[in-house]
C-alpha cells in the first residue's frame, strides 16, 4: 500500500489521488462497443470531451484506435488524424489532463507533443519502441493486462488463478519499466477488466483489487458499460450506466483512485456520495480533499 498520498505529475499539474478520480472515455473511432461512430468528427469530440470536462472529469481519455474484441487494427496515420486534432483543440480550451489511450510509440510521442500528459497503454509498453517512447516522454503511464491483443484476446481464456497471474504480469511490467529507466511514481497499473477475461474472471478482480494496490503505485479500474456489466443487468450497452456506477462505487471502496467511465455526472455523484460517508467515520469532521489538481501557484 502506500506510504503517503499518491501523487501524478502530469504536465505541469498535479493530480492528486487522496480520493477516487475520474478519468472519462472519449473515443474518436468509428467501432468503439459503446460510441463507436458518435465522435468520428474532431469537433464533436472536443464539444464532448469539454461537456465531460464540465461534469466534474479529472483526466480526459483521448483514444483512436478500438480495443473491443476482434477490432480491426488501424493504421499509424489514421489514428494520428484522429487524435491529435482534438489534442491539440482541448489543450488550448481546456485545464483538465490529457491522457492518449494508444501502444503505438509514434502516436504517444505526437499526442504528448499535442498536450497530452498522460499515456494510457493497453498493451503494457510491450510494442516495439513504446517502452523507449514512454521513458523518454517522462509521463505517467497506465499498464494494462491484455492476454494477446483485442483480435485474439476472447478466444482461449483460461487461467488457474487468475489473481495471481494477473498481478505476476503486472508487476513483470511495473519491473520492465523500472528497468527502462520509468519513476515507479509515473506508473499506475490496469487489471484489465474484459481484456481476456470471463465474467468470473472480472468479478474475482472487482472483489480483490486491494491485491493489486498491494503493488504500491495507482490502481485504474475500467468497466464503464462492458460486457460484465450486460451479462449481470441484462441490459444492453447504452442501458448500463446504473450497473456501471455500482461498479464504480465496488472499485474505489475495494482501492481503485482512478475510475475510467463513459458516465462522469453519474459516477461523480456515486464518489460524492462514498466519500461523504467515509467522511462522517472520521473523528476529525474538517478534514477535507484537496483538489484533484494542484498547478505551481496552488
Amino acid at each position: 500500500m502506500f506510504d503517503t498520498v499518491p501523487n501524478l505529475q502530469c504536465g505541469h499539474c498535479v493530480i492528486r489521488l487522496d480520493v477516487p478520480r475520474i478519468m472519462a472515455i472519449v473515443n474518436v473511432t468509428p467501432d468503439s462497443f459503446s460510441d463507436g461512430g458518435r465522435l468520428v468528427n474532431a469537433q464533436a469530440a472536443v464539444a464532448h470531451a469539454l461537456m465531460l470536462a464540465e461534469q466534474g472529469a479529472d483526466l480526459l481519455d483521448i483514444g483512436g484506435e478500438s480495443t473491443r474484441p476482434d477490432a480491426a487494427p488501424v493504421s499509424l496515420q489514421e489514428e494520428l488524424d484522429r487524435v491529435v486534432p482534438v489534442i491539440e483543440a482541448l489543450s488550448t480550451r481546456c485545464s483538465v489532463p490529457i491522457s492518449i489511450d494508444t501502444s503505438k510509440p509514434e502516436v504517444m510521442r505526437a499526442a504528448v507533443a499535442a498536450g497530452a500528459v498522460f499515456i494510457n497503454d493497453v498493451a503494457a509498453l510491450r510494442h516495439e519502441g513504446a517502452m523507449a517512447a514512454a521513458a523518454e516522454l517522462g509521463v505517467p503511464v497506465c499498464l494494462m493486462h491484455m492476454p494477446g491483443n483485442p483480435r485474439t484476446m476472447q478466444k482461449e481464456v483460461h487461467y488457474d488463478d487468475v489473481l495471481v497471474q494477473v498481478r505476476q504480469f503486472l508487476t513483470e511490467r511495473m519491473f520492465a519499466c523500472e528497468m527502462a529507466g520509468i519513476s515507479k511514481k509515473n506508473l499506475v497499473i490496469d487489471p484489465g477488466f474484459g481484456f481476456g477475461k470471463h465474467l468470473e474472471h472480472n468479478l474475482a478482480l472487482l472483489a480483490n483489487l486491494a491485491y493489486f494496490c498491494e503493488l504500491g503505485v495507482p490502481v485504474l479500474a475500467g468497466v464503464s458499460r462492458k460486457s460484465m456489466i450486460g451479462q449481470i443487468t441484462g441490459r444492453d450497452v447504452d442501458a448500463r450506466v446504473s450497473g456501471s456506477a455500482a461498479a464504480a462505487l465496488l472499485a474505489a471502496q475495494n482501492g481503485a483512485r482512478i475510475i475510467r467511465v463513459h458516465d462522469v455526472a453519474e459516477t461523480k455523484d456515486v464518489l460524492s456520495v462514498l466519500a461523504a460517508v467515509q467522511g462522517a467515520t472520521r473523528k476529525d469532521h474538517s478534514i477535507k480533499a484537496k483538489p484533484a489538481i494542484q498547478w505551481p501557484d496552488d
